[in-house]
């Protein structure tokens, strides 16, 4: 068997962890993170890219230009769905690598597309559409580290994971503005196109938004191919996996993490293009990266204090201050295109990416115990055997499960962006869209105190 292949893998049992498997499952854990941080970057690099579509002679619609912002979301959400169930079929070594690798096609080909100002609107489409690879990494992504860590320290690892991985949105937003405005790689990158802003022309080399991640991918795809493990007992067929459509919880959870990630992601697509159009004298580009940087950082701390304080308390009382970060984006967004105030919408924003991250970290320590809990409790009275299988079987569902809830949250990072487009085209402004995310979080805080956080709730966490 390969030398990857780890054939004995137990990290609830005390002395294995501390003697052998904690310094394989760290090793695993710091390889995930960049190509993890690239995913994230790749997948939402239309962000920032659609803004300056405009300003090198793409003339799209306001709408036109929500779709691209918004494609990457629906195929990356969708892609989760198979991503979720492909580490126990292939190994986490090998599948982190392929999809890492994978990154390449959409890197590559938005960098040739901008330089050519015949490139189609439909070829954008798609383009747009393959950028979703990335968004699709993120599920197995989780669900392969799920299985390395006890589960005292899984909310604090799947949090250092995520929030870490994570960063590559903002990361992208505060590099891409950067390398947009620089010929230094125009040698290798392709010469600059004439960007309009008023009255003033000057050079951008808008492919570098794309090909500055290529080696960098490459160099990640490189060490998870050698560095990472693949763990034999964690292997599943796709048959063996499905039976989380059955468990009641896998639904719920998938409700409430589209209400923390998918508010993560979907507001990291959106808001530089809502920014652009309610409050035209500002550059988005300048501060579209604050919110998903706080929202990325905080993730680890919000898994940290549901390993402290129960993930679904945490849950909870978060819930309702996204809630709340919205009524206040509501009052400081513009009124009949008048009005307004710029640094309150974008404080109320930082606050809401805040609470997304918090979330983010929150209910994912929740997955990993409620399934633990179900199976031991099937198990309670039938030996020591059944035990030991309880926790196998609970590890295999729940790495499923995160893979399955990310993916199904991953849609936000289409209907966010697009609700504000449609809210803007039939109202003249965004306030439908967010008043429907307020509803959208009740129903979240209701879901959440039911279920998991009052007292004799069924599943607490």
């Amino acid at each position: 068997m390969s030398s990857h292949v780890l054939t004995e893998w137990n990290p609830e049992d005390k002395t294995f962890w501390e003697t052998k498997g904690k310094a394989i499952a760290t090793r695993n854990l710091w390889i995930s993170i960049p190509c993890l941080f690239l995913a994230f970057a790749v997948w939402m690099v239309w962000s920032v890219v659609c803004v300056n579509l405009p300003l090198i002679g793409f003339k799209y619609s306001t709408n036109q230009l929500f779709w691209l912002a918004a494609l990457p979301g629906l195929s990356g959400a969708t892609l989760r769905i198979f991503y979720s169930f492909m580490v126990p079929i292939f190994g986490g070594r090998k599948w982190t690598a392929i999809s890492t690798a994978s990154l390449l096609i959409p890197a590559a080909g938005i960098g040739l597309a901008v330089q050519d100002p015949t490139t189609s609107y439909s070829t954008f489409l798609i383009l747009a559409v393959l950028c979703g690879f990335g968004g699709g990494n993120f599920a197995s992504s989780m669900a392969n580290i799920s299985f390395f860590f006890p589960k005292a320290q899984k909310g604090t690892a799947l949090g250092l994971n995520a929030g870490l991985g994570n960063l590559g949105v903002s990361g992208m937003q505060f590099l891409v503005p950067l390398v947009i405005g620089t010929g230094t790689f125009a040698a290798v990158c392709g010469p600059a196109q004439m960007c309009i802003i008023g009255a003033e022309i000057k050079p951008m080399w808008l492919q570098n938004a794309a090909f500055i991640w290529i080696p960098f991918v490459i160099v990640s795809t490189i060490a998870a191919w050698f560095g990472m493990n693949d763990i034999a007992s964690a292997k599943a067929s796709f048959k063996d996996q499905a039976i989380i459509f059955r468990r009641k919880h896998n639904w719920l959870m998938c409700w409430l993490y589209l209400g923390t990630f998918g508010s993560f992601i979907g507001y990291s697509a959106g808001l530089p293009l809502l920014t652009k159009s309610q409050f035209p004298g500002i550059n988005p580009v300048k501060y579209a990266f604050l919110g998903p940087l706080v929202g990325a950082l905080i993730r680890p701390v919000g898994g940290w204090l549901a390993d402290k304080l129960g993930g679904a308390r945490v849950t909870f009382w978060n819930f309702i201050l996204m809630a709340g970060a919205v009524v206040g984006v509501l009052a400081f967004l513009p009124h009949g295109g008048v009005g307004g105030n710029f640094w309150g919408f974008l404080a109320m924003f930082i606050l809401l990416f805040a609470t997304t991250g918090v979330g983010n970290g929150s209910t994912f320590r929740m997955i990993p115990i409620i399934f633990l809990t179900e199976r031991q409790r099937e198990a309670e009275g039938k030996g020591e055997a059944a035990k030991e299988q309880a926790i196998k079987d609970a590890g295999k569902e729940a790495a499923a499960v995160l893979g399955f809830t990310s993916a199904i949250a991953a849609y936000g990072a289409f209907f966010i962006p697009k609700s504000f487009g449609t809210s803007i085209a039939a109202t003249g402004g965004p306030q439908t869209a967010l008043y429907g995310f307020i509803a959208f979080y009740g129903s979240c805080i209701l879901l959440t105190w039911w279920y998991y956080s009052r007292r004799n709730a069924e599943a607490p966490c």
